[in-house]
């Protein structure tokens, strides 16, 4: 005998916490895609601007996938963000720009984040489809740190927090 949360987990009820995780993800990446979109205008480095594509493709795919999720269970998403007009590097005034480092420790900490929110909705998530959404999400934030990581340190841009170079002798009792 199965119960109302047995089954197709598609045919179950979403809880509370898990609509407001979903509504939020598409939120969080609409802004996202926003402001990766910015940053690929201000973004010099060949490499960078690979990260940058991937990190817009995952948002799109995660809007994609969130908004029909809950059109799905009769839940209106957020709104979309409206598109930047395209600008050349050159055209962005020297001061108003952010340079590469910048932008890899910002993109670096907000996918740090997105590994934490991700978590946290699978942990919170009844139904296993949402679950394994977050999980998907999960995985491929973390495969995107680690380029964002090896680019980083490849480039000279990690500045890393304070590093124990003299390790104290272990004590004897």
């Amino acid at each position: 005998m199965t119960g109302i949360l047995g089954g197709n987990p598609k045919d179950e009820p979403m809880h509370y916490g898990e609509i407001f995780s979903v509504w939020q993800a598409s939120m969080v990446a609409k802004g996202a895609l926003s402001f990766y979109r910015a940053y690929t205008y201000h973004a010099g480095d060949n490499d960078l601007k690979k990260v940058l594509a991937a990190l817009i493709d995952q948002a799109e795919l995660e809007i994609s996938e969130c908004d029909s999720l809950l059109a799905d269970n009769g839940i209106a998403s957020a709104p979309v963000m409206p598109s930047r007009p395209e600008v050349k590097l050159e055209d962005i005034p020297v001061g108003a720009r952010f340079t590469d480092p910048e932008i890899a420790a910002k993109i670096a900490a907000d996918n740090a984040a997105g590994l934490v929110a991700c978590s946290q909705v699978m942990g919170q998530s009844i139904r296993e489809d949402v679950g394994a959404l977050f999980a998907k999400y999960h995985l491929t934030k973390a495969a995107i740190g680690l380029k964002i990581l090896h680019l980083t340190k490849k480039k000279g841009w990690l500045i890393p927090p304070p590093l124990q170079v003299k390790r104290p002798e272990a004590v004897k009792a």
